[in-house]
């Protein structure tokens, strides 16, 4: 008889869960619980709040001098480069000024003077970062460049924990961090897919759209959540274009597939930034909402 286990814990100020299934509970549990524990983990490393952190050392130090990091660090930050580039820089860890400037950071948000966006803007960009492979370290080559994961922290997390849970060879389960990302491997208890509802961002209104996934994982970005009204009226989002240094007005909600979760939470927030952009082929697009 096969059993179902559901355990989730907090990280990334997110809820992370796991439901799996399998022959035997207390076996599933552990499972369960050791990916959750990777998340933990790996949130220690990413985090750019925890001072212990790799992404916290490298804020504080990088632009003064080259920082060693690990090589699980280093290898994601040059993954991090490439889908900026991909992205035609819509996507781009050093939004972490821009962040700060539109009091997104540790707040809801407030719409900056027209002079700091400017001087945020001179520290974005994935040209300031210089990524040494042969001696592993980071270099940060102007003062008040940050890095900042939020955009790709969470799809990592799952994708690691959930290649830990495939190592241990369980094959059906179904991870998540929060409203962001799934990821679904295998079937469901029956043998049905994994089926997930795409939220509308208009509270009532049906889902966006219902995907069937196995061995995929699904992101989701929106300008809801963390946001602010303008005095214009205006929604304002936390999700802002690197590129204009303002919260994007492009689209209210973009999902995309694909088999990485480390992709897919990438591509979600630059599809959310420029709608017309057309991501490489293994990567769907769901039906998305223009501003």
């Amino acid at each position: 008889m096969s059993e179902t286990v559901t355990v989730a814990s907090e990280a990334m100020a997110t809820r992370f869960e796991v439901a799996i299934h399998g022959a035997t509970a207390v076996i599933l549990r552990a499972a369960a619980e050791e990916a959750l524990e990777e998340i933990t983990r790996l949130e220690s490393i990413l985090s750019l709040f925890q001072p212990t952190s790799e992404i916290a050392h490298i804020n504080e130090r990088a632009s003064h001098e080259p920082v060693p990091v690990s090589p699980e660090l280093l290898t994601l930050l040059l993954r991090c480069r490439s889908l900026h580039a991909e992205t035609d820089g819509t996507f781009d860890i050093t939004i972490a000024p821009l962040m700060r400037c539109w009091r997104f950071m540790n707040d809801t948000g407030a719409v900056p003077s027209e002079d700091a966006i400017p001087e945020a803007l001179e520290c974005t960009g994935m040209q300031h970062v210089s990524l040494n492979e042969q001696n592993c370290t980071v270099s940060l080559e102007k003062e008040g460049v940050m890095l900042d994961l939020g955009s790709i922290g969470k799809g990592y997390a799952l994708e690691q924990a959930a290649a830990l849970l495939v190592e241990n060879e369980f094959q059906n389960f179904l991870i998540h961090g929060g409203t962001s990302t799934v990821y679904a491997h295998g079937t469901q208890a029956d043998g049905a897919p994994w089926r997930i509802a795409v939220k509308h961002p208009d509270e009532g209104k049906p889902p966006l759209q219902i995907v069937d996934l196995k061995n995929e994982s699904l992101s989701v970005s929106g300008i809801g959540g963390k946001s602010f009204m303008d005095n214009e009226g205006n929604e304002q989002g936390h999700v802002i274009d690197p590129r204009t240094g303002r919260p994007t007005q492009a689209a209210r909600v973009a999902a995309v597939i694909c088999e990485s979760a480390t992709e897919s939470d990438a591509w979600a927030t630059a599809l959310l930034v420029d709608p017309t952009l057309t991501p490489p082929s293994h990567i769907r697009v769901c039906d998305q909402i223009d501003s």
